[in-house]
């Protein structure tokens, strides 16, 4: 107890003002296809321009899932994305051969069938791409290791290469002795400098043996050497990306202060062959001092072993092994001299990389979707299910099966499914699309832990000036979040103020109101394109059967949401006595909170039941605790009745409508 032995003042705290907290409603959820990223682990999407940086740009086979997740976040910014492994799919690598790398956790740890790939055991050369795909294969990195390998510029002729062979004006080609052995080759794209006084430099284009050719560098209209050039100048020779470094790669002050020399390099990575920024050549990366020591620090105590900054900073690679004559790179510094291997090291140019099979299986996609499978360590709201159909193995019905379970399991989220693609696009008449999609969903169960939509729509791909047709799960999905945004979860999503279709250019089943009555009747909320209102969400109905409160999408949001709320309140009296002090501290905690909620229109009326009654001496003694909570949740308007009655001239309204 803490008790005083002698007189003084004890002072102690008890927290009471513990109260209900809102947690996020618009989370999405969804896995797809993609051309680049991490492959099985879930990565947090904030809009369209993250999903380019993260996923690539959409292509002509991966569009309906890419566009899913883009057109959730037309309305949403907090999308959760797993990119589904596909068979064949291989980082590029180094030696060409290629390798799967799905994410960082299989770089650093495994997945207990492969890898780790962070201790240099691959042997798939110095660099792989940081995730699976083609776009790895426009790649190459270099290494500047040595200032003889950045700058060969020595102050002794011996030391330098010479033009064996006087130039005239406007030469191109030049001959030189050997290289001095320490030195690196000369190699297309080099810097080279003749000694003439107007400081003039030439970039290299062949090597053929000890004859060179070379154009002015920086390039301009004029060709050749400036002007004449004897035999026996001096060849000072830059790498090529000597200009953005700030210096020759050296000794850092962490590895001399040990005694050790020749630990910093330069790196430079760049888009060889313009398939990622659109420019052949364009530098992506650069990394200037970085050590070969394996215990390396910067002066402020950050890590700079180069394996270990290219793991923490870098977008588009991660470290594989050390280069060939590496002998001792990954050694601590202390007392150690690192190899200074002669040459310019390429990591090369990067290939091997494949995207994988176009069109996952089913189990491919499942297990991506099995991410969110547990509630504890993935909070999500709205799982998108997706394009149904675009799977090599597995009939259409199966993934909405899954997702229906999946949330089914969960129960504090809301799936979102639509119809197979064949169902609705380039379906001759309405008629029969209406069959379609009615024999789909009526394979399914029921549950109000889903939604189901009546098709697709066709949206501009601007990446590749294209149409496409996209499901409009992602869209309804969506349109929950704006509902979110501008009013609260238990508002339904649809109609003309909340259920506006964003980027739809036409749809592909635009139900009549024949159609519309019979879609609804079967728990299909029809998307309507109405003239000169625009596209819209026209049914806020779940894929519960039977007749309840909880066959709309705003009453299940709204106990969702309060659920989830009060759920994570509860756990505050995980351990507390079950008397009347802890079950009053509840009631006060959660009251506000309903009445809050009440007062933003959620429900007409609550009651909080926690005492005696429902807390009996048998639930105490079997360490229970027990809260009823009667919610009378608001119910949105779906048929709206008007009546119009025409009178004679003298009739006195009053005797019509019985009132005074």
């Amino acid at each position: 107890m803490g008790d005083l032995i002698s007189p003084g003042v004890q002072v102690k705290e008890k927290d009471l003002t513990t109260s209900v907290a809102s947690g996020a409603t618009s989370v999405g959820a969804f896995a797809g296809i993609f051309e680049k990223g991490p492959i099985s682990q879930v990565v947090i999407v904030d809009s369209e321009e993250r999903l380019v940086e993260i996923f690539g740009k959409p292509n002509g086979t991966n569009f309906a899932y890419w566009f899913t997740a883009a057109s959730f976040l037309m309305y949403g910014n907090t999308l959760k994305v797993v990119r589904i492994q596909t068979t064949g799919a291989k980082n590029a690598t180094s030696n060409t051969s290629g390798l799967l790398v799905k994410n960082n956790k299989h770089y650093s740890d495994g997945d207990g069938t492969t890898g780790p790939y962070n201790d240099g055991s691959a042997a798939v050369g110095i660099f792989a791409a940081r995730s699976a795909g083609a776009w790895g294969n426009n790649l190459k990195a270099e290494l500047c290791a040595t200032a003889l390998a950045f700058q060969h510029t020595v102050n002794t002729v011996v030391s330098r290469m010479t033009v064996v062979s006087a130039l005239v004006a406007g030469a191109t080609t030049l001959v030189h002795t050997t290289k001095p052995a320490a030195a690196p080759a000369i190699a297309v794209d080099d810097i080279l400098y003749l000694q003439e006084d107007n400081g003039q430099r030439y970039k290299v284009t062949i090597v053929s043996g000890t004859t060179i050719h070379f154009k002015r560098y920086p390039d301009s209209v004029a060709t050749g050497v400036t002007g004449a050039i004897a035999s026996g100048v001096s060849i000072d020779r830059y790498w090529r990306y000597y200009e953005q470094f700030d210096r020759a790669p050296g000794t850092s002050t962490y590895v001399s202060d040990r005694g050790g020399a020749n630990d910093e390099m330069h790196i430079i990575v760049f888009d060889e062959d313009s398939g990622i920024t659109g420019v052949a050549g364009e530098i992506l990366e650069k990394y200037q001092d970085v050590s070969k020591a394996s215990d390396a620090l910067t002066d402020n105590g950050t890590a700079n072993y180069y394996s270990d900054v290219i793991y923490d900073r870098s977008g588009y690679l991660y470290w594989m092994d050390h280069p060939a004559g590496a002998s001792n790179w990954g050694s601590k510094a202390l007392g150690i001299t690192f190899a200074a291997p002669t040459n310019i090291i390429s990591g090369g140019s990067l290939a091997g990389g494949i995207g994988g099979s176009t069109v996952p299986t089913e189990g491919q996609r499942q297990l991506a979707y099995d991410y969110f499978n547990d509630a504890d360590t993935q909070s999500v709201n709205l799982l998108i299910a997706g394009p149904a159909d675009v799977v090599t193995t597995g009939i259409a019905t199966t993934h909405a099966v899954y997702i229906t379970d999946l949330v089914d399991k969960r129960k504090d989220c809301v799936g979102f499914i639509s119809p197979p693609q064949k169902n609705v696009v380039d379906v001759a008449t309405e008629y029969t699309q209406q069959a379609n999609v009615m024999a789909y969903y009526d394979t399914l169960s029921s549950s109000s832990y889903v939604v189901y939509d009546s098709g697709w729509t066709k949206q501009y791909d601007k990446y590749n000036d294209v149409m496409r047709w996209v499901p409009l799960n992602g869209h309804i999905a969506g349109a929950c979040a704006r509902t979110d945004a501008l009013e609260d979860p238990w508002w339904s999503p649809a109609g003309l103020a909340r259920g506006q279709i964003r980027g739809s250019i036409g749809l592909a089943f635009n139900p009549a109101l024949s159609a519309r009555d019979v879609l609804y009747k079967g728990r299909v909320n029809p998307v309507v394109t109405f003239p000169g209102e625009g596209t819209m969400l026209w049914g806020d109905k779940t894929g519960l059967a039977r007749n309840s409160a909880f066959s709309r999408i705003n009453v299940r949001r709204l106990f969702l949401t309060i659920e989830e709320a009060i759920k994570l309140a509860a756990r505050t009296v995980l351990f507390e006595f079950n008397d009347e002090f802890t079950r009053s501290n509840f009631v006060a905690m959660v009251d506000p909170y309903l009445r809050d909620v009440q007062s933003r229109r959620g429900m007409t009326d609550f009651l909080v039941v926690c005492d005696s009654t429902n807390n009996t001496p048998q639930v105490i003694d079997n360490n229970e605790f027990r809260a009823d909570i009667y919610i009378k949740p608001a119910r949105s308007i779906n048929f709206i009745t008007l009546t119009f009655i025409a009178t004679r001239t003298g009739v006195d309204f009053s005797e019509v409508v019985g009132r005074a």
